[in-house]
């Protein structure tokens, strides 16, 4: 497994992280559903992968205070949070995208 995240140019622990916070969103919900107990994990991953160190970097740039003495910490820090907010993020956007074609086809 960690040759073809080599090859896609992804850090198994990014990704790892990702999905422990797709886990605990979808654990930290009122009501169960199948779909996001098996998306969010998934989407947190995918997220985490490929989000994470463009926004590490991004902070860095801007000047935000991040600790520059442990960066594995950091950016796994960073790929946890984004694994939570990954699936609220796709919710936002799924629900901008239905809005806009159900009147579509109401009309």
């Amino acid at each position: 497994m960690q040759e073809m995240f080599d090859l896609l140019g992804i850090k198994g622990p990014v990704v790892a992280a990702g999905l422990a916070g797709g886990v605990l969103r979808a654990l930290s919900r009122h009501r169960y559903k199948v779909r996001e107990m098996v998306a969010s994990p998934i989407c947190g991953a995918l997220a985490a992968a490929y989000l994470t160190l463009p926004v590490v970097h991004y902070f860095r740039a801007t000047g935000l205070p991040i600790p520059a003495t442990d960066d594995d910490t950091t950016t796994l820090a960073a790929a946890f949070l984004i694994g939570v907010s990954a699936m609220w993020i796709s919710d936002i956007v799924f629900e901008m995208v239905i809005r806009k074609i159900k009147p579509a086809a109401e009309e």
